[in-house]
């Protein structure tokens, strides 16, 4: 079933925690049960073609079965609530999904690229209730503010490539 995030996040302006619910809680941001989707989908589009999977599901009982775009080895842990709550943004690994008629990735979301910023963390750094803001402008005293982020949200560079932080 396409998706348009584009239309969803960019022209309607609905928040990642609407539809990615556990974002902030857990290890995984979660993907929209039917329920989210026919919250609007009740009321608009009712008869909609393209939305027919989604009625299909809601009566069937059966969850919407989603295409995984971004996801990590098995083998590697990732939790996705640490990172928003210690101040990396959606838009920081998942790029601009604003502008994306379909989710695609937006970064390799490879070991190194991860270990990149595990080294130096400060560049990716927000207020952390800004970190579900898209195209967020930093102010100019930013690198002050993330400085202070590093301390305030306990980051510790030093110990945040050690293996055992996402091989468990």
């Amino acid at each position: 079933m396409p998706f348009s995030h584009k239309h969803h996040v960019g022209q309607l302006g609905i928040d990642c925690r609407y539809c990615h619910n556990g974002v902030e809680t857990s290890s995984s941001a979660g993907l929209p049960a039917t329920e989210i989707c026919m919250t609007c989908h009740s009321q608009l589009f009712t008869n909609a073609d393209m939305l027919a999977p989604v009625r299909a599901s809601l009566v069937g009982g059966k969850p919407i079965e989603w295409q995984r775009v971004n996801g990590v080895p098995d083998f590697v842990f990732f939790n996705h609530a640490i990172h928003v709550n210690k101040g990396v943004a959606c838009e920081t690994c998942h790029g601009e999904v604003d502008q994306m008629p379909l989710m695609r990735r937006a970064h390799t979301l490879s070991m190194e690229w991860c270990l990149g910023c595990h080294r130096n963390p400060e560049p990716n750094l927000r207020p952390p209730q800004d970190v579900f803001l898209m195209h967020w402008q930093p102010s100019a005293d930013i690198d002050q503010i993330r400085r202070q982020l590093i301390g305030v949200l306990d980051i510790h560079p030093e110990t945040m490539t050690d293996c055992y932080v996402c091989h468990r």
